[in-house]
């Protein structure tokens, strides 16, 4: 799944190319972190694509009969600026030479991908058919420019399930619809986002027989990465649970909780702690969804703070200091039907402020 940016970089471009060359068979995922190689044209095209023949060179040293369209790239940084090409192709040698199914390995990728990122982001499941274990392990990045418009970041899922390419691609579009793209840093959609499950087959466990709880652990995994990017984000005090309740639709409840999440007044009220809860309404009011103000019911934790859609008393001082948490919840009934979401968003600090304005000076 990638990016729904209508501006896309140069390895979201090969990466979909070399998918439906490839046949949708990868032997080997290579990622960058400082340059996104995005807006760089036919040179950043070309840049990419080199890179995964290179990778498929050393790969066929080893024995392995892969084709550079069998080579699945990703890049993330400073979008306008040149690949530097070069220093990739130095280091495949090493990497190659390094490469080990340890879980040293494995942090070392988790935080090589990282760019404004504090700390890697890891989720692991397993589950068990007639005494085989199927392992399941996703690794992700992002802390800026998120937002719920597939894949909002960069993902990767690896598991040794046997499955096909369609059998993955219907368990990753569900998984996502219930993890990241219900998430909201800042409200950008970036250029580079990229999720991508992979399988080995390693385990010799069919998809069919194991369907219902792959889809299960692989949400599960999907969830907790969501949620390890939201509390990471540039900037970030207080991580907000959006729950929407009582919507005519899924995606209308989406669109609301979006409304919310990225309006800069609501998120600068989350980061005094203040318990403005006109700024909600207002954003409910613009959000596009057709709403009857008269049946909007607003909770903060277990403190009603709206009812019916206009002021009813509350302990704005008790308030404030459950605002003053690190994660809390806000619960909105809109009274229209029976479907709900959780949201995951957070605030707007000076420092998102800071770490953006010079982020490339």
């Amino acid at each position: 799944m990638f990016t729904r940016n209508q501006i896309v970089a140069a390895p979201v471009t090969v990466g979909r190319e070399n998918l439906r060359r490839g046949q949708e068979r990868m032997y080997a995922l290579i990622v960058n972190a400082g340059n996104a190689n995005c807006a760089t044209g036919k040179q950043g095209l070309k840049a990419a694509s080199s890179v995964c023949a290179a990778l498929a060179k050393q790969i066929m040293a080893k024995q392995i009969n892969a084709s550079p369209h069998q080579i699945f790239p990703s890049s993330t940084g400073i979008i306008g600026v040149p690949l530097p090409v070069e220093k990739i192709h130095n280091a495949l040698p090493a990497l190659i030479g390094a490469a080990a199914a340890t879980d040293e390995a494995f942090d070392q990728f988790a935080n090589a991908i990282l760019t404004t990122d504090t700390h890697k982001k890891v989720a692991s499941q397993s589950i068990t058919y007639n005494q085989t274990e199927i392992s399941l392990v996703g690794v992700a990045k992002g802390a800026g420019m998120i937002h719920p418009n597939m894949a909002t970041m960069l993902v990767y899922l690896f598991t040794d399930l046997a499955a096909s390419s369609r059998e993955l691609q219907k368990c990753l579009k569900e998984a996502a619809e219930h993890s990241f793209n219900n998430i909201s840093i800042d409200g950008d959609t970036s250029t580079n986002d990229t999720a991508l499950l992979l399988a080995s087959g390693k385990s010799g466990v069919q998809y069919k027989s194991v369907k219902d709880e792959f889809q299960a652990a692989l949400t599960k995994v999907c969830r907790s990465l969501a949620a390890q990017i939201v509390a990471d984000g540039e900037g970030v005090k207080h991580v907000v649970r959006l729950k929407i309740e009582q919507a005519r639709t899924r995606p209308e409840a989406r669109q609301i909780a979006s409304a919310i999440a990225n309006s800069p007044l609501v998120k600068t009220a989350w980061t005094g702690a203040d318990p403005n809860w006109g700024r909600i309404l207002a954003a409910i009011g613009y959000s596009g969804i057709k709403i009857n103000p008269e049946r909007i019911n607003i909770y903060l934790g277990e403190q009603q703070i709206c009812r019916h859609g206009a002021a009813c008393p509350f302990n704005a001082e008790r308030a404030h200091a459950y605002m003053s948490e690190p994660v809390y919840e806000i619960r909105i009934a809109l009274g229209a039907g029976s479907s709900s979401l959780e949201f995951l968003s957070c605030d707007l600090t000076a420092e998102y402020v800071r770490i953006n304005a010079d982020y490339s000076t």
